[in-house]
């Protein structure tokens, strides 16, 4: 079963609808490449699902161990090439707020984010930056 459709809305703009759930996200493209920057582009949408991901396997980690990254957040910021026009790093600053977390629990977080699906999906080639703040 397909995971998404996505329309050519015209304007260098397309709606992705998540099949199972209705949920839709709207891309354009970046003002750098002819577009208006209006909404997520498919690069940002690459770059933030690592984000995605590390936070999420890493709920998943302090689930199964008994504690909690709620509030947590990550900042992700794009880093683009040229010739070809390509994402070439990817710098992810994560936060954890709410509590202390013991040396244990920091390196349950810091061996989950580095071992998420899109982590291990991405090109080797793409340079991947990221901070722990705790």
């Amino acid at each position: 079963m397909a995971t998404s459709k996505i329309t050519y809305n015209g304007g260098l703009r397309t709606t992705s609808v998540h099949l199972k759930s209705g949920n839709e996200i709207l891309t354009d493209a970046p003002v750098d490449n002819k577009g208006k920057g209006e909404a997520f582009s498919p690069t940002d949408l690459l770059a933030t699902s690592l984000g995605n991901c590390m936070l999420t396997i890493i709920g998943i980690a302090a689930n199964e161990h008994g504690f909690s990254i709620d509030g947590a957040t990550a900042e992700v910021t794009k880093i683009m090439g040229e010739q070809p026009r390509r994402v070439t790093g990817i710098t992810i600053e994560l936060h954890f707020h709410a509590q202390e977390y013991s040396q244990k629990q920091r390196s349950i977080i810091e061996n989950s984010a580095k071992t998420c699906p899109v982590a291990y999906s991405l090109h080797p080639d793409i340079q991947k930056t990221i901070s722990f703040n705790y």
